[in-house]
């Protein structure tokens, strides 16, 4: 490497010299590298913070390898360390108070860059944007912009109250809360004292009745207020204001609640009571001054529930509407008690159908109701809160099912699976609720099985269709759920054929060649169990279908000649079974007599005058293709090939 004087850098283990002949003088070296500087490559960066009121010390004196790892042409931003660990080798972390116990989890997480632009901007602090701003990148703006704003707020923005890195406070407040708000607000004055019925309230933390941003209430007070915290009346519940401990509270727990509120009105005659209320323990939901939420609670709708019951709080891909819009938990829970189990308003099924009426009704009406919806057991099946499976199932449908239905999987889970039992949707065929068809079918018969496979189904108008198969028959021959055999069979293919074909059964019993096709049970190797344009329901023509299994018969077709009836192989063979050797439709002889005249006197001299009764035409010919004129076989004895019998035969005296 070049160095800034033209003089070499060895760097260590990167460049081996082969001699010193390869050595450039520093001083051409000098003359012909210049280097050059970031910004003449950089350009647009340039343009970008050449303005800028702010800039970063190294961005400023043009020390961009002070964080950065040089690079080529090849654009890259290669910095010397991640994340804050760059920023904290010049800035001190004490400094920055991370040594403190509160710190701004920007900081914390190692994200200096998301409130401060780490070459240069026009605000302060290298920010990102003036005041507040930089603040709303993270933080919800909404609640800040309520009808009453903090005026410090808007004078000053956040920095008023707040520390921007690290706080010995709570929330990063500049001190402890009290003493925040009286820099502003003198506990000593006439009005203070009197808004505050001449409580030492200086020494408490303010927000506990007002928001100390923004409020659509006068005097940022919360969304509702102790009626008699608004009297004035806080010795109703506390100590004399002029006591030893003013604020020290009259009784335990919900004991001064009950001074006011009327426990049996609050629970209504509900035999099942909230736990917190039960224990009188009141300030559990509810603030004793002021809340964000109605009726001072601690937090607004279902914020409060999720406080204690944080997993019906959880984020699901299918919520329940009932929970995350309009009462919230409420829509179906009482707070305080209630008669029903889980603090419901009324039953479970009662409950659902106060939304879901017009469906349940008309699913009662049906001929098939699914036992549990019958008995109103909604939450058997659906998680009320919310799921992450569609129809709010507490699990995926298959595993609902099998809750109940235990044998099932092991019966439905085999080699060959329907696909919609292997992905668990039982609802692809099966009513949730209820149906007009039995076992809860969505659709009778083919047309349930056409849904998905109404390609297969559709009529083409011509050929054969298989009888069951035309009938809408699909579970004749398959299993609607899962089998070990191919094609989700009831049983193996020769038990299924045979239910309706015995006569082929039997036949194959007495006879004394079988096609092996047949034997083995392969009856779709040669038939379609469905439809075919063919006669038979054959897969295709012979010989062409023969030829499937009978590779080397057709090779020899398209090389010798080839014997005329071969070329329809059921003109001479039985496709299934027969009495004859080789699936024959007749014996040899008679067989080759149909086609052959033996009378004839050419006959009788091609054949030595042999009575042809006492011939077997297939010992010397070949009855498919042959490469000889008369179709002798391959291998021909040669005093038979000369018409030499005698040699070997003793010719019969007349």
């Amino acid at each position: 490497m070049i160095g800034k004087t033209g003089t070499w850098v060895i760097l260590s283990g990167t460049l081996a010299l082969a001699g010193a002949a390869l050595l450039v003088p520093a001083a051409a070296a000098a003359a012909s590298f210049k280097q050059k500087d970031c910004l003449d490559c950089h350009k647009k960066f340039a343009d970008r913070y050449a303005s800028k009121r702010v800039l970063h010390p190294q961005v400023r004196q043009g020390k961009c390898d002070e964080c950065h790892l040089r690079h080529g042409i090849v654009p890259a931003l290669v910095l010397k360390k991640i994340g804050n660990g760059l920023c904290l080798s010049c800035h001190d972390e004490k400094k920055l108070g991370l040594d403190k116990p509160h710190v701004h989890k920007g900081l914390q997480s190692g994200s200096c860059v998301k409130c401060h632009d780490a070459h240069g901007s026009d605000a302060k602090a290298m920010l990102r944007s003036e005041g507040a701003e930089s603040c709303w990148s993270c933080h919800d703006k909404k609640p800040f912009e309520r009808k009453v704003v903090h005026a410090v707020l808007s004078r000053d923005g956040c920095r008023a109250c707040h520390l921007a890195h690290a706080s010995d406070v709570k929330q990063l407040l500049l001190a402890e809360e009290a003493k925040v708000c009286t820099k502003c607000h003198s506990a000593g004055d006439g009005g203070f004292r009197k808004a505050h019925g001449d409580y030492p309230v200086a020494t408490r933390a303010c927000s506990t009745c007002h928001d100390p941003h923004a409020s659509d209430a006068p005097k940022l007070l919360r969304a509702s207020v102790h009626p008699a915290l608004q009297g004035g009346s806080c010795d109703s519940c506390h100590a004399a204001k002029g006591s030893k401990d003013p604020f020290a509270v009259k009784a335990k727990g919900g004991g001064p609640c009950l001074e006011c509120h009327d426990r049996k009105g609050l629970a209504a005659g509900g035999p099942v009571e909230h736990a917190p209320f039960k224990k009188g323990e009141c300030l559990s939901c509810h603030d004793p001054h002021a809340g964000s939420g109605p009726k001072l609670t601690l937090a607004a709708g279902n914020a409060l529930c999720i406080r204690c019951h944080a997993a019906a709080g959880g984020r699901v891909g299918v919520p329940h509407p009932a929970v995350t819009t309009g009462a919230g938990c409420t829509s179906c829970h009482k707070p305080h008690a209630a008669a029903k189990k889980a603090l419901l308003q009324t039953e479970v099924a009662a409950n659902c159908a106060s939304c879901h009426a017009k469906a349940t009704d008309a699913a009662k009406r049906k001929k098939v109701v699914h036992a549990p919806f019958a008995s109103g057991g909604c939450s058997s099946c659906h998680d009320p809160h919310g799921s992450s499976v569609p129809g709010m199932l507490r699990a995926r449908a298959d595993q609902v099912c099998f809750a109940c239905h235990r044998d099932a999987e092991s019966r439905f889970i085999k080699t060959h699976t329907h696909k919609p039992v292997l992905d668990g949707a039982c609802t692809a065929c099966h009513e949730g609720h209820a149906s007009g068809e039995p076992k809860l079918l969505k659709a009778s018969g083919a047309k349930l099985c056409a849904q998905c496979h109404g390609a297969l189904m559709k009529s083409s108008g011509a050929g054969a269709n298989h009888p069951p198969f035309a009938q809408g028959d699909c579970l004749g021959c398959h299993d609607a759920h899962g089998s070990n055999t191919p094609g989700m069979l009831v049983a193996d293919q020769k038990t299924v054929c045979f239910r309706c074909h015995e006569g082929a059964a039997k036949d194959a019993a007495r006879a004394k060649s079988v096609h092996a096709s047949f034997t083995a049970g392969d009856c779709s190797k040669c038939h379609s169990p469905h439809r075919s344009t063919l006669k038979k329901l054959l897969l295709a023509q012979p010989p062409d279908l023969c030829f499937s299994c009978h590779k080397q018969l057709k090779a020899r077709f398209g090389k010798e000649k080839v014997h005329s009836p071969a070329e329809e192989c059921l003109t001479c063979h039985a496709p299934h079974a027969s009495a004859e050797p080789a699936l024959a439709l007749r014996p040899a002889g008679t067989l080759c007599t149909e086609c052959h005249d033996v009378k004839e006197k050419a006959f009788a001299n091609a054949h030595l005058a042999i009575d042809p009764k006492a011939m077997r035409c297939v010992s010397c010919h070949d009855p498919h293709a042959s490469r000889d004129p008369k179709f002798f076989k391959p291998s021909v004895h040669p005093p038979f090939a000369a018409r030499e019998c005698a040699t070997c035969h003793v010719a019969a005296k007349k």
